[in-house]
């Protein structure tokens, strides 16, 4: 099976946040960022596999600023690894006020896809190429992050 670079998958979404995403206040809730981050990921890992792909798992999902009605969320998301059947997606999401223009480190997450074939089986991937230093860093961060899930499921 022949590899695939992290510019293959990624992806760029931009959504501009309506009331029916808020609260009373006007404050966006943190649902309605997850399902963005989620879809989001989710684009990438169908890119990737070329197939359906699902989520096993959200690893961090850190909230940093808060989103408000009419702010325009900007979602990037990226490969960071890729497993036999698997794959870890960074999305890092700033928002926008699209008035005075300034921008914020909202929200970032890890999450794990899993392939599956036409019947819900694990479906084996690509395996990712990596370009660049900063390919090779998220992905040797991506290993560890996997590493210390393993530990964790295993008592260590």
């Amino acid at each position: 099976m022949q590899g695939k670079t992290v510019r293959e998958s990624m992806v760029t979404l931009s959504h501009v946040m309506q009331p029916h995403d808020a609260n009373p206040a006007g404050n966006i809730h943190g649902g309605a960022i997850m399902k963005l981050i989620d879809n989001a990921a989710g684009v990438v890992a169908f890119r990737h596999a070329r197939n359906n792909a699902v989520t096993a798992s959200i690893e961090k999902l850190d909230f940093l600023y808060p989103v408000h009605v009419g702010d325009l969320v900007i979602l990037t998301a990226s490969l960071n690894r890729t497993g036999r059947t698997s794959m870890e997606i960074g999305v890092r999401v700033v928002s926008e006020n699209m008035i005075s223009g300034e921008t914020h480190h909202t929200a970032s997450a890890y999450l794990t896809f899993v392939a599956l074939d036409p019947e819900g089986r694990p479906l084996p991937i690509p395996p990712l190429l990596l370009e660049n230093d900063e390919d090779r860093r998220r992905c040797e961060n991506a290993r560890r992050r996997s590493e210390l899930r393993r530990q964790e499921r295993n008592g260590l």
